[in-house]
């Protein structure tokens, strides 16, 4: 059931009218649950389309049961304790394993070499 409300709580189901909106189902989907009053008034409707409203009216929302927004609150960001020593040792780790690598492939060459 698809359900938008428009100022002074009106409430609609709308849910028989999204495959013959002209508009497209989209724009009744994203106006689900919320006042969209204004995403309708900034359209334009056409008077046939404020009177076809009637048919899809449902009852009026009780203001007292809906719940108030809270206020916003960032989410606290925990300070980057990085610790330098370790990445220093990575970096070096980055260019001696491939040194000793190489090192330890030419010295089992070298000691493998049939002459």
């Amino acid at each position: 059931m698809l359900i938008f409300y428009k100022r002074h709580s009106e409430v609609y189901d709308v849910t028989p009218f999204m495959e013959d909106h002209p508009g497209g189902d989209e724009v009744l989907l994203a106006s689900t649950g919320k006042d969209a009053t204004n995403d309708f008034e900034d359209i334009g409707h056409s008077t046939s389309a404020r009177d076809m409203m009637a048919k899809y009216y449902i009852g009026q929302i009780d203001s007292s049961t809906v719940p108030s927004k809270g206020a916003y609150e960032p989410l606290q960001q925990v300070p980057n304790s990085t610790d330098k020593s370790s990445e220093f040792i990575i970096k070096i780790l980055q260019f001696l394993v491939p040194i000793l690598i190489l090192g330890l492939a030419l010295a089992v060459r070298m000691l493998t070499k049939v002459d």
